[in-house]
């Protein structure tokens, strides 16, 4: 299951792990994101955000592995969250 869950749906690319900050209420553990930037789901977030909200940001597609839950997270840079990526063999 884990396998499948682990790859974007809106382009298959293998999401990455990502630790969120403590002050996020999530739990700290990884959560996976798609850190693809020719995703369609991120690419479309930014007139999305804009005509929506008049924000300059997107969203990518986040996984937590531990409860199941998916759905977006905001990003405000293409680099946004890569700070906090889990390093898997020195692979970002």
């Amino acid at each position: 299951m884990e396998n499948n869950s682990t790859n974007c749906p809106h382009c298959q690319t293998p999401m990455k792990k990502w630790l969120p900050p403590a002050e996020s209420g999530w739990d700290p553990r990884f959560q996976y994101i798609c850190f693809n930037d020719d995703c369609p789901y991120y690419a479309r977030g930014w007139e999305w955000m804009k005509s929506q909200y008049q924000q300059a940001a997107s969203y990518r597609h986040r996984y937590d592995p531990e409860t199941g839950e998916s759905g977006p997270i905001a990003v405000w840079s293409p680099d946004a969250l890569r700070d906090r990526l889990v390093d898997e063999g020195g692979q970002e």
